[in-house]
């Protein structure tokens, strides 16, 4: 028997070599965020209650996020507006793991509440392709201060 295909998601994880503390940092505060993610800029605090917005320079226009748990330095889940193929907005968990005794970090990124629909696919699979180059380039910007981003996009 075979179930049918109702909602996709996905999943990218990397390893980013320091503690799980700066990782996690580097993703809430909306200063980091900003030099290596958001091209636009990131405004607000990752953390519960607080008014955040982020602005892409391949997607101009400011996108709310609320964020609906911050656990640090383990785990931030927000909700956000979603493009086509998504009754409203998605859900986004980072997860942080500590690894090899606290020296670096798993960070795995799972992204839900895509339609099962040909819009669908293609907004989760630009997401996807999105989460995965945040991850190269939060990696890059904790481990080294280099912004990956820099002129990538525009």
């Amino acid at each position: 028997m075979s179930e049918e295909l109702t909602a996709l998601s996905f999943t990218v994880s990397g390893r980013v070599a320091r503690p799980a503390a700066e990782v996690y940092e580097a993703v809430a505060d909306p200063e980091q965020l900003s030099h290596y993610f958001t091209t636009g800029g990131a405004r607000g605090r990752l953390e519960k209650g607080a008014d955040v917005t982020w602005d892409f320079t391949d997607f101009p226009g400011r996108f709310p996020v609320t964020v609906v748990e911050a656990d640090p330095p383990r785990r931030l889940v927000i909700r956000w507006e979603a493009r086509a193929g998504v009754e409203d907005e998605t859900t986004t968990a980072f997860e942080f793991e500590p690894i090899d005794n606290g020296a670096r970090t798993l960070v795995t990124i799972t992204e839900s509440a895509w339609q099962a629909s040909p819009d669908g696919a293609q907004s989760a699979f630009g997401n996807c392709e999105g989460w995965t180059g945040m991850l190269a380039a939060l990696k890059v910007w904790v481990e080294h201060g280099i912004n990956l981003r820099d002129g990538f996009y525009a």
